[in-house]
């Protein structure tokens, strides 16, 4: 498997993925896709499997901890370092589901993380996605204020524990 940076011409398979997965309230639409892979490539994560899009994992810096649903239909360039990535959407294509694509791009987040200097990955979640989140090393911080898609959601942080922040 190959995790790399996400280019603007993946924003066709990355939409396709994102609708096999989320419901149309919850799912981000193809424009917004569009408009992440253009504006926060540096924290848009794409795995490839023999050349094909398996999965992906993207979001925006934050200053906060916690997302805020404005971010879900808005975007803004990252600064250089410090602060949250917060995860908008991890997906996997249907057909490579439990195979561990997401768990290794939660890995390359994380490592990204600490190479761009951040505090760490902040994400929300349904509740039968908490304990996926811990197995890969989130606390889990209770329900969050997000009404994204109607849904309730919880708060999972990843901190960056190193010294050289």
């Amino acid at each position: 498997m190959l995790i790399r940076e996400g280019k603007e011409e993946d924003w066709v398979t990355v939409s396709g993925i994102e609708q096999a997965n989320f419901p149309p309230e919850e799912a981000a639409d193809s424009q917004t896709i569009k408009e992440r892979l253009s504006c926060i490539s540096d924290t848009f994560l794409i795995a490839e499997i023999a050349g094909e899009v398996v999965g992906y994992i993207e979001g925006p810096v934050i200053s906060q901890r916690y997302l805020t649903d404005d971010l879900f239909h808005t975007v803004a360039p990252n600064p250089p370092q410090g602060g949250f990535i917060a995860v908008t959407s991890l997906s996997v294509a249907p057909a490579h589901q439990g195979q561990g694509v997401g768990t290794a791009l939660l890995a390359a987040l994380k490592d990204l993380s600490l190479a761009q200097k951040r505090q760490g990955i902040t994400l929300t979640c349904h509740d039968y996605l908490i304990s996926y989140y811990e197995m890969n090393g989130f606390t889990d911080e209770g329900e969050s204020v997000s009404q994204h898609g109607g849904s309730v959601w919880y708060n999972l942080v990843w901190e960056n524990l190193q010294d050289d922040m």
